[in-house]
Order: structure tokens, then sequence, then C-alpha cells
């Protein structure tokens, strides 16, 4: 139904309300009609630059010409045109790390002085960059986010030799302010292979940003949280090592993470349909094939620009960058373990003893190692640190600093100090120590037996002590008390069977000689 068409009487009657200095809703309320309809035709009266005193004597038809058209009024704003060609360097600027908003107004009032205020300009500002209250565009700021996420659909390798085709996933990561993409297939979505694609990216990128934010994965999150997730012991590890923060998105909030879903999306189409139409037997081989088409995609142009990713990413992203960490990450592998009564903790995986404070004796501690080194935590708080050992003989790593004040003296003894000592006193004692050493104890253990078998030689001199080693070696025993059973039961005076001489027969004149027979 249309509107109806409105009397020139009412007009005047508006007319002359303003003129007396009522506002729109009294004079809405006092002649009944619309407050929009009102300003309406009072604008129309300002735009005809006449006075009240002219209009009253117009007739009706002039009037009904003046303020009955139906083209759209247009109101000249000054400060509009102003601000219209300022708005792309501003939202640029907008971009740069730790400029806000508030920055950008007072850059926008140092060129235009008689423009908007804060509010009006702001609201002017987030229409430019299409941001609203409904369906927020995140703006993202150069150097802050890093988004990465796997791929939903899969690529393929194809054994050389049974044709078996497995599946293989596609890990992806896109810098948030200048949309540079990485591309990188790995085996799983297990933790090692996610931290490895994150810092593939991170070199890729030749930086760090100040925050990586996952989707809610296992690989990076233990406990997902709309406020405040639990990263896993090692996605923290990796992110605390290049000195950046994991930031999970909120769950059931897929805007969130808006950015890297489109990446895939158009992943799917610049590097997947050229990728399925190769095949391909390594890995290697099929990463090389992506950096490729990933090359193209970052330096093309992105849709209604004139600028390409890559561009973007070299003028306002590159020098915003942290620099890298320049050793790599080692991902940490984390067990239990329960200190022994020797103040040790056993790492499980190569069956290797580690020393802790005597102190901790009973306690249940957790330890983290990787390939070079072992930590061992109590509350969250590191009480050992070692190199981690991977060679033969020493099944008991120790610090001295661990020990009780009333053990320290058994850390200067050594194997090379027992196997010097044995050798001063012979070889047959050294050969001996060497084997009690040998033995599959705790060094201590050995460490006594071969204090107590080198004590007797003050005891009953070297010759004893080399017979007695000598017997206890022919027996394949090695240990302290075989050595005392000998030497109390004097067995080591015994000569070996090799060492007993011939006897010859005795002359006696009742004897017959061999001439008695020829």
């Amino acid at each position: 139904m249309s509107n109806k068409t409105i009397e020139m009487f009412t007009i005047r009657q508006i007319l002359r309300l303003y003129a007396c200095g009522k506002g729109t809703k009294s004079i809405s309320q006092s002649t009944g009609i619309a407050r929009n309809t009102v300003k309406k035709y009072l604008y129309r009266y300002i735009l005809s630059g006449k006075t009240i005193e002219q209009i009253e004597a117009m007739s009706d038809a002039a009037m009904s010409r003046l303020f009955l058209i139906h083209a759209p009024i247009v109101v000249p704003n000054k400060r509009q045109e102003e601000l219209e060609p300022l708005l792309p360097s501003l939202a640029a600027m907008l971009k740069k790390r730790g400029i806000t908003k508030g920055m950008v107004y007072d850059a926008y009032k140092l060129q235009c002085p008689e423009g908007y205020k804060s509010s009006a300009f702001l609201e002017r500002l987030n229409g430019y960059m299409q941001v609203g209250k409904p369906s927020m565009k995140m703006t993202h700021k150069a150097g802050d986010k890093l988004f990465v996420d796997f791929t939903g659909q899969k690529l393929n390798l194809v054994d050389k030799h049974t044709g078996e085709v497995s599946e293989v996933e596609v890990f992806v990561a896109i810098l948030g302010c200048s949309q540079l993409t990485f591309v990188m297939a790995v085996r799983s979505q297990c933790k090692e292979d996610f931290i490895l694609g994150c810092e593939r990216a991170l070199h890729f990128f030749g930086g760090v940003p100040q925050a990586i934010v996952p989707d809610n994965l296992k690989s990076a999150v233990t406990k997902a949280s709309k406020y405040e997730a639990q990263l896993n012991d090692s996605f923290a590890a990796f992110a605390e090592h290049y000195h950046t923060f994991g930031f999970p998105t909120r769950t059931y909030k897929p805007k969130d993470k808006a950015l890297v879903e489109g990446a895939v999306k158009i992943i799917y189409s610049s590097i997947f349909s050229k990728i399925d139409q190769n095949i391909y037997h390594h890995l290697d081989e099929l990463n090389k094939d992506i950096l490729v088409h990933l090359d193209a995609h970052n330096n093309a142009k992105l849709t209604g620009e004139d600028y390409s990713r890559m561009q973007q990413f070299t003028e306002l992203e590159k020098h915003t960058l942290q620099p890298l960490n320049p050793y790599l990450f080692e991902p940490m592998t984390t067990q239990l373990s329960t200190v022994n009564k020797y103040g040790h903790v056993l790492l499980s995986v190569d069956k290797r003893y580690y020393s802790v404070p005597y102190k901790l004796i009973g306690k249940r501690l957790k330890i983290k190692y990787t390939s070079s080194k072992v930590e061992v935590y109590h509350e969250n708080e590191v009480v050992a640190v070692h190199e981690r050992f991977f060679g033969k003989g020493s099944k008991y790593i120790t610090q001295q600093d661990h020990l009780a004040t009333q053990h320290k003296y058994l850390a200067e003894w050594n194997p090379q100090k027992f196997m010097a000592t044995a050798a001063s006193i012979g070889e047959e004692v050294a050969q001996y120590v060497a084997k009690i050493l040998a033995r599959e104890l705790y060094p201590e253990q050995s460490y006594k037996s071969c204090s107590g078998v080198l004590s007797f030689a003050k005891r009953v001199g070297h010759a004893r002590l080399i017979n007695a080693c000598k017997r206890a070696d022919s027996f394949g025993i090695y240990n302290y008390a075989i050595i005392d059973q000998i030497l109390r039961s004097k067995a080591d005076a015994i000569p070996f069977e090799d060492e007993v001489a011939g006897t010859d027969m005795p002359s006696h004149e009742n004897i017959r000689g061999q001439h008695y027979y020829q």
C-alpha cells in the first residue's frame, strides 16, 4: 500500500513549529507525522535556503514542487569527502604491530582537524574494513599470528614394489596479515609430525610470530576449552623453544580459524589438483613438488588486488617476525619414575639410572628426555639435568652433588683408580679387578668389592694376593668373599696342576735298572 500524500497545510504547520524552536520529536507528537518524515521535510526546507515568511507566501502548487519531489535528498558532506581517500592508508596503518584504532584516529585528525568525532570515524573505518558485530572480519596485525591445521582431504603415496596406496596428511600454515602460506605432507597427525610441520613453517617464513594458533587437535591440546585450553607438554615446549605462544582456537568457534580454512579450500584447487595428476613413491619427492606449486600460489595476485601474498609479506610482515632459534627443537618424551634407595631414577627406554638429590628418595618424579638430554622434575621444578648416555658399561650415571654427605667419598672412587692400584700389585690382580668391575651391579657395590680385595695386599702381601686372585679366577668367581675364603684356608699356597714338577726315580742298590734286562 502506497504512502498517503501529506497535505500542504500539515507541511506549513511543521515548518512553523520548527521556526518556533521545537525539536523533531515534539513536532512529530504535535502533528502526528512520523519523526523521519518530519526530518525529510525539514531537510528540504533547509536546502531551499528560504525563510519561513517566503514559504508562507508560496502557493500550495509551488510548495508541492519544493517538498513533494521523489528524488533522494543529497546532502553535501565535506568530512566524508575528505575521509574517503584516506581510508586505504589508515586501514593499512592499523595492520602494523602496536598500532591501535585510537592512534589511527589521531593520525586522521592531524590531516583533517575539522573531521569526524571518534565514534563517527570508527564507524566509517569499520565499514570500510567490512567489520561488523554479527560476523566480524578479523583484522590481523603483522607478525601477530600463524594459523595452522591439517587438510580434510589427503594425498597418496604408492609403494614402488607392491603398488599399495597409502594416505598421508597435509599440514597447512598461514600468516594472518600477509596470508603467506606453507604446505607440507607428513606421515600422520601425531604430535611429532605436527611439531615438525610447525618448525618447517617457521623456517619457511624465516621468523617467528607472536603466537601459533592451532585447532583443538590432540597433537597440540590436552584439554580443549572455550576460554583457556591446555597445551600438551611437547607443543608447549616447542613454543617455549621458539619464544612464542600456543593459542588454540575456541571450541565450537569455526570463525576463529576462518583464515586457514579458507586457505585449505584454495590449496585444494591450486596444489591438490596438480599433485593428483602424478604418482609419488616417496614423501620427500611429494614435498618437493608441493613447494613448486606453493611458490606459484604465494606469488599469484590476490583476488581483486594488484599484489600477491609474497609481496604483502615482504612489505608488511617479514621485518616484524621474531628471529629464529639457531637450534632445531628436539621433541621431549615424558615418563614417570620412582627414586630408588640409591637416589637414582630409571630411564626405562635405555634401562639406565640417573641420579637425583638424595632427599628425593622414594618420591615419584617426572622425567623428560630428548636424544641428547635428560631432565628430572619434582613438582614442576627441575631437580637434575644429565647428558643422555648411550655407551656401554655405565648403568648408573651419578653426579656427586646428588649424594648424601656420608656417601660422597664414594664419588672419588672410579674404575681407573682401582685398575691402577691393582696393576701396581700384579697383572693377575689387575685382571681379576677388571672382571669385578665388569659385573652388572650398582657401581658402589663393585667399588666396595675392589676396595676389599686390594686391602689384602697390606695384610697378606702381594704374592699371596696374586695367588688368591689366580685361584678365584680359575673358579670363575669374582667377589671379595671368595678371596677372603681362599686366604683364610691358605688355598692360595696350593700349586696348580701345571705347576707340579715331574719327579725322577731315586737310585738304590735293590732296584734293578734298565740294563738288568739286556
